[in-house]
């Protein structure tokens, strides 16, 4: 929706341009009308760093980093810090509100269920090397899952994609702590479904 406009004129041909305000900005490539004449490709907006670039415009996240805010849904990160668990955090990320009790169950059966990984995602982690930095290894045993999965490329079925947020946020405690036991030596542990998610990060 558009707020307002601005009024630009470019000195070199005292053109004047109008650029709609929307929600409280301006489209870059609003400016590339702005020209010395007609063979020019047209004004462009420099930002080093994105220092002053928005790129996307968000319904999950609010961040004003002056002001030290963030914010997942309208709710400050201090909140759900110290009230809310990680699953009711993705819950909410997800789904736009927290769940309530029967959701929350639900939500965390189907989670808890899908820890598990492959037995040959083990051979990977076997390859690396033993000091090889976690973050590495976490990458590439989550890219390994599409082999496994390989209905997950068809993104643009709902029911579908939502299997595949289930199975990622599921064995990520998993691939976590295989890359931990990898790096110091010690026989990885299957996931104890009786555990918590966060418990699970640390079996």
């Amino acid at each position: 929706m558009q707020d307002g406009t601005l009024t630009l004129t470019d000195s070199r041909t005292s053109k004047t341009y109008t650029i709609p305000i929307i929600h409280g900005n301006i489209r870059a490539i609003d400016l590339r009308q702005i020209k010395v004449n007609e063979d020019d490709f047209g004004m462009m907006s420099y930002d080093p760093a994105f220092t002053n670039t928005a790129s996307c415009e968000s319904r999950i996240t609010f961040i004003d980093g002056d002001k030290g805010i963030l914010e997942y849904r309208g709710y400050p990160i201090e909140q759900l810090a110290e009230n809310c668990t990680y699953t009711e955090v993705a819950y909410l990320l997800l789904h736009g509100e927290l769940p309530n009790a029967k959701q929350l169950e639900q939500w965390n059966y189907e989670i808890t269920n899908r820890t598990m990984i492959h037995e040959n995602i083990k051979k990977i982690f076997d390859g690396f090397h033993y000091d090889a930095h976690p973050m590495g290894m976490l990458i590439s045993s989550v890219a390994a899952l599409s082999t496994f999965y390989k209905e997950a490329k068809h993104i643009h079925e709902p029911a579908n994609r939502h299997v595949q947020i289930l199975r990622l946020i599921g064995k990520m405690p998993t691939l976590a702590a295989y890359a931990y036991r990898h790096s110091q030596g010690l026989p990885y542990v299957y996931p104890d479904n009786e555990l918590s998610y966060t418990e699970n990060f640390m079996n």
